[in-house]
């Protein structure tokens, strides 16, 4: 074997020294979840600062050549107990005094103590050097080594920087309101105690407005405690900013809530702004929980969170193949609990858990941003059992780890950060919505599954649109592709009314003992709110070329493998405030939907003519000559882009006092036709993803505008790209002409648009309809599978909190005819499944 000195000069030119900018992975491979306190530690490239396990080091010097290695391993020091300790041999936690993370005064973030083995490991023959090896080799060796070694161990890790070490919930920001608020002479003093809301007489959650002095209950929380929202409508009827938390005045400061801003501010003139009602803030006592204490109490306690962790009993922890843990990366819970759902399907498990090694050696140098890779990476992590084992305590001084709770597990942190990359809020670390990172993720494997087996076909279904104009009887049929079955709640179906409407009561009595008490929703009036004709008051038919009135019925033109059931729990006050719906139902356990079967046209029943509707236009525009480019004298049937839809002003108006995009609240009337307030604020909360939703509005027919480029310059290949994922060319020319053919947008452009655009009508064959009326033979359409439309329940998604972005989510997944919850890194078996409490629910089919 040569000298090691020798070995290190012949490698020493591919020996690198991190510069700024350099991605350096030395917390987790790139292939698997090892990582330096994994057995074998992790081995970082010195030239690419890639990471990699024991296991798929030797793998990468096959592939690349390279040599030099730095090897880090890392295991746990001893722990010394707290003097304090209560002998339970775990030392005493201090309570958090402060809404904040990884700082003094908040939530402790463990931190484990490790002792750090570092050397250099020269491949293939595994030559070790260390540190005091260098200092008797060669200078110019020694420097470029010891350099190379220290900015590695030096350098943030990607996984590190991907991570918020602190986080300070109490950092508030100086209101624009303080300095010049306005405060009225009305004569108003409040009384140092005693207060009681002006509307309910609530005593608990006392705000005072600091313009008017009106004294009124806060906001309701989640689970029906807080108060009757009396603040807030006072704030919506009158405009006055400024709110204080009566009960929370000291010396030092008060809670001051700015719902303009809607958030806690400061207000550096509060003495002042509370004087002026005659109280004196040098003499209060706090006699109320601040919100920052209020918050803190939520996130200690799981009270109200209970039922759906099952935390009210002990349950038993679950290790194995398929009973993985994933590590909460800050409010992660909702990746979590997804990926686990979709790795108990079988067309994920065979496309990248049973391929991994044809994905791995045929996956890019940098592997850790490639999708196919990563995913199969977490498949594997998750399936495997690898890493399904129990997470011990720190060594003590006396004994040996003891297990925990909790796993081992994997965390995800490469996946996240590559499946969130360019995403507004999936590449934050701020709680997400389940379901729409279900449907973000399914477009990803759209994209990257353009040729072989595609596993979001498991869930891809088609759904029929029957419209049926009630002045001529005549129909019109279309279809669309989607992935989720969005399940209605009518609120107004409840079984225990009565309940509700006293317990409503006894709270607008101030009566603080009321119970909360949950709306219990039949799962069949679901359905039936789902399967019923939905009226349409403003139609164009084009049987009597008028708006008259209709009904629309949707049914199922195909049953997916998988069915994802979305219980719409997430909705809308009067106010337009969000808010969840406290709902529990019924739902089976097994599911028969072929009565919802599409039928298609029936004999006897007549189409409505295929004729387009009059474009819509403002009165003062005359249409004969003003053609464009492409009318004639003779034929004025092509407009001009040029002209204007006619849209409701008063309906634009109020979306855009809401703060969303001047466009999009343009689209939203025009594509709900001037139909009102409600239906336009139904497709701007459908639509707020897609990557045109703030892009100016481009009127049908159009051939050019903004965000349209002409056929003509179209990039075939683009075209023929989306054309392989089963759409038509007619279908990716419009999706690439709205984006600017700019692929990945219209890729996301045409997943958010088959249901908007007659051109991207389905016909029964499945072909686009403007094709099909051509002589050619067009291709197909997305490809879908059928089959019966029975189902048996195999997991299901719960979510805790006010809303989808707060909170908590947990899974809960049949395996082996036992429901096993999965709690970020908590996999146990569980005792009372909550089916009532779900969010996401996922059926699989199941033979006649």
């Amino acid at each position: 074997m040569a000298d090691v000195g020798e070995v290190l000069m012949s490698v020493l030119s591919t020996i690198r020294v991190p510069k700024p900018g350099d991605r350096v992975h030395k917390d987790e491979c790139a292939l698997s979840f090892s990582s330096p306190e994994s057995e074998g530690g992790i081995y970082v490239c010195m030239n690419t600062f890639l990471g990699f396990g024991s296991q798929y080091v030797d793998r990468h010097h096959a592939r690349t050549g390279q040599r030099a290695y730095l090897h880090i391993t890392r295991t746990r020091k001893a722990k010394k107990e707290d003097e304090n300790n209560s002998g339970s041999g775990h030392p005493p936690k201090k309570k958090p005094t402060r809404l904040a993370i990884g700082i003094e005064g908040g939530f402790d973030v463990e931190q484990e103590l490790y002792e750090e083995d570092v050397k250099v490991v020269i491949l293939p023959d595994r030559q070790e050097v260390t540190s005091e090896d260098l200092s008797t080799m060669p200078d110019v060796v020694r420097e470029r080594v010891s350099l190379s070694m220290s900015g590695i161990m030096a350098a943030d890790s990607v996984s590190h920087t991907l991570q918020v070490q602190q986080w300070d919930g109490e950092v508030r920001q100086e209101s624009k309101h303080a300095a010049n608020l306005k405060q009225l002479d009305n004569g108003v003093k409040i009384p140092p105690s005693g207060w009681r809301c002006e509307v309910c007489d609530l005593q608990e959650n006392i705000w005072m407005n600091l313009t008017d002095g009106k004294v009124l209950c806060g906001r309701r929380y989640f689970d029906g405690s807080g108060g009757n929202n009396h603040a807030l409508l006072h704030f919506q009827e009158t405009g006055y900013p400024l709110a204080v938390k009566l009960g929370t005045i000291t010396p030092d400061g008060a809670d001051v809530y700015s719902y303009d801003e809607d958030d806690m501010v400061l207000d550096s003139k509060l003495p002042e702004h509370l004087a002026h009602f005659g109280i004196n803030m040098m003499t209060m006592e706090k006699t109320e929980r601040t919100m920052t204490e209020l918050e803190i109490a939520v996130n200690q306690r799981v009270g109200e969170w209970e039922v759906i962790q099952e935390s009210g009993t002990t349950l038993k922890p679950m290790f194995g193949p398929g009973l993985t843990g994933m590590k909460n990366l800050g409010n992660s819970c909702y990746l979590n609990s997804v990926m686990q759902v979709l790795f108990t399907v079988p067309d994920f498990q065979s496309t990248y858990v049973s391929n991994i090694d044809k994905i791995i050696d045929e996956a890019p140098s940098d592997s850790t941003q490639d999708f196919k890779t990563q995913v199969a990476k977490l498949g594997y992590g998750l399936l495997s059992g690898e890493y399904s084992k129990p997470a011990p305590d720190p060594v003590d001084e006396v004994g040996s780890p003891e297990p925990r709770g909790d796993q081992v597990g994997i965390a995800p942190r490469m996946f996240k950060a590559l499946v969130g990359r360019g995403h507004p809020e999936f590449s934050t670390n701020r709680q997400q919505d389940a379901q729409e990172f279900l449907l973000h993720f399914i477009n990803m494997v759209e994209r990257n599954c353009r040729s072989g087996p595609n596993p979001s076909e498991a869930f891809r279904f088609l759904v029929e649109e029957k419209i049926v104009c009630q002045q001529s009887q005549k129909a019109k049929y279309t279809q669309r592709v989607d992935y989720i079955v969005q399940l209605p709640v009518p609120m107004d179906q409840a079984a225990n009314t009565e309940e509700l409407k006293e317990a409503e009561r006894r709270r607008e009595e101030g009566d603080s003992s009321a119970p909360t008490v949950r709306a219990q929703i039949p799962f069949s009036a679901c359905m039936a709110a789902l399967s019923e004709p939905e009226m349409l008051t403003d139609f164009w038919s084009s049987a009597v070329q008028a708006k008259t009135s209709a009904t629309k019925t949707t049914r199922f033109a195909s049953f997916p493998d998988h069915l994802v059931i979305q219980i719409k729990k997430f909705t809308f006050g009067l106010d337009w405030v969000p808010k969840k719906l406290d709902v529990s139902i019924d739902v089976p356990d097994t599911l028969d939907l072929s009565a919802l079967r599409a039928t298609g046209q029936q004999p006897g029943e007549e189409l409505l003519p295929e004729v387009a509707p009059p474009p819509l236009m403002t009165p003062d525009v005359e249409v004969k000559g003003i053609l464009g480019s492409h009318g004639n004298e003779d034929d004025d049937s092509l407009y001009s882009p040029l002209l204007s839809p006619v849209l409701d002003d008063s309906t634009v108006s109020q979306l855009c006092e809401m703060g969303f995009p001047l466009e999009a609240c343009r689209k939203a009337v025009y594509y709900t036709g001037n139909t009102g307030i409600d239906a336009a604020m139904n497709w701007i909360m459908s639509h707020m993803d897609d990557p045109d939703f703030s892009a100016p509005l481009v009127l049908p027919g159009s051939s050019s505008g903004p965000g349209t480029t002409p056929t003509e310059s179209l990039s075939e290949e683009h075209l023929a790209t989306i054309v392989s994922m089963g759409f038509s060319r007619d279908q990716a020319t419009k999706a690439l002409r709205a984006t600017s053919n700019v692929l990945e947008r219209a890729v996301d452009w045409i997943f958010s648009h088959l249901d908007d655009l007659d051109s991207m009508e389905v016909s029964e064959a499945g072909r686009s309809a403007a094709e099909s009326e051509g002589g050619r033979d067009p291709p197909p359409g997305p490809r879908v599978r059928d089959g019966p439309g029975k189902y048996e329940l195999f997991a299901f998604i719960s979510h805790m909190g006010t809303s989808t972005m707060c909170g908590h989510y947990v899974c809960h997944i049949k395996k082996d005819q036992q429901w096993i919850i999965f709690n970020d890194q908590k996999v146990c078996a569980s005792e009372k499944p909550p089916k009532d409490l779900g969010y996401l629910y996922f059926y699989r089919r199941v033979a006649d």
